[in-house]
């Protein structure tokens, strides 16, 4: 699988702590992924984030249009080579993909929270 960084003002390692504003209708950090069968996939960066000691990415997968209509997610193991540059991998235990899973919700759980805590009330 290749990936590419576009980077559009924020740090492409953590868009959860992006102090960029972001929002998946404005320019997002992306990556492409090429699949088993050759068909590219452009993917919304939403996160990295940790899970016991291992860093996990949370893709999501644009259309032609830069949108995602499914809500699907792709989350995969996440590191970095020697030079810096991004690695994915596939998550092959059930058990590990759960526990990524489990934690991606709660990050996402947190930052709705956050969210609403900012908002004003009118």
């Amino acid at each position: 699988m290749s990936e590419e960084f576009k980077k559009n003002g924020c740090s492409p390692s953590d868009c959860a702590s992006c102090q960029g504003g972001c929002d998946i209708n404005n320019e997002h950090h992306t990556i492409t992924l090429t699949m088993d069968d050759d068909t590219e996939v452009e993917c919304a960066i939403l996160t990295v984030f940790p899970v016991e000691n291992k860093e996990y990415i949370a893709l999501l997968p644009l259309d032609e249009n830069g949108q995602n209509q499914t809500g699907e997610v792709y989350l995969y193991s996440f590191s970095r080579t020697e030079n810096g540059d991004p690695m994915l991998a596939n998550i092959e235990d059930d058990d590990e993909y759960d526990r990524a899973a489990t934690e991606f919700n709660a990050v996402i759980e947190r930052a709705r929270e956050e969210e609403a805590a900012n908002t004003p009330l009118n």
